[in-house]
């Protein structure tokens, strides 16, 4: 797979996976009302993370925002929390994205700058989707609590009527969508490995005396031989021998 295929289907997936973030976040059906134990009512009750809603069987919806934030459970707010870090994180990381883009070029960017956008968008968009992920499994978490506990309560008889919420359509939509951001996110970041340039690579270089056109070639070092090339001309006189072998020069007293 190319670096421009997989950064661009990076990008796509992760779009869907934010757009699934907003879109989840938004929906009113993160828990809705159990039918189990009586399928036949004529109020239904569902609720989101801003609002509850109850529609009657004559097809009137009234939704009521919640008007509180310090009354609601600290869970719920924690919930709240990690889906608009997601949501923020992975807008970021789209603007981020279209700039590292390789098939856009943008002025005189080289390749190391888009590679590090690009890392920068993979991991936001790996975080995002962690978000969402988490917040979605904390809700699912929090109703199955509540469910047994609520079940546990209806068969000892402690109360006789009392509303239980399963799983939403919501619920799944954050999952699916934080899947796509995370999937989006690892493809950033493969491709971010295709657009770092190569590390160069240094050559030997033969250097020339300057002024003479002198070639140095290396060889094995043969250590000090004296020259034995002697020069005899017109006025050479070879000094003559002692008796250890040494040559005796004249000295300048013995010119006087």
């Amino acid at each position: 797979m190319s670096t421009t295929l997989c950064q661009v289907m990076g990008f796509l997936v992760a779009s869907l996976g934010i757009t699934g973030t907003i879109m989840a976040t938004a929906m009113d059906t993160w828990s809705t009302q159990d039918l189990y134990d009586n399928p036949v009512t004529a109020v239904f009750q569902y609720q989101g993370l801003w609002r509850s809603c109850v529609r009657q069987s004559s097809g009137f919806t009234e939704c009521r925002p919640y008007f509180t934030i310090l009354g609601l459970p600290a869970m719920f707010q924690a919930v709240r929390a990690l889906m608009i870090v997601g949501i923020v994180l992975g807008i970021l990381g789209l603007l981020v994205c279209v700039f590292a883009l390789k098939c856009i070029r943008i002025g005189t960017m080289e390749d190391s700058a888009k590679a590090n956008m690009t890392l920068t968008s993979g991991i936001m968009f790996i975080v995002a989707g962690l978000c969402a992920i988490t917040g979605v499994s904390v809700f699912a978490n929090m109703l199955v609590t509540n469910f047994w506990m609520s079940t546990t309560n209806m068969y000892q008889g402690m109360q006789n009527v009392q509303n239980r919420y399963t799983f939403g359509s919501a619920l799944f939509v954050g999952w699916v969508a934080g899947g796509l951001a995370l999937v989006g996110g690892i493809m950033m970041c493969l491709a971010c490995r295709g657009l770092i340039p190569e590390e160069s690579r240094y050559k030997a270089v033969s250097y020339n005396a300057s002024g003479r056109n002198i070639s140095y070639r290396t060889g094995p070092y043969k250590g000090y031989e004296p020259d034995t090339k002697t020069r005899k001309g017109p006025g050479y006189e070879e000094a003559p021998r002692s008796e250890d072998g040494r040559r005796s020069y004249p000295s300048k007293y013995d010119y006087v």
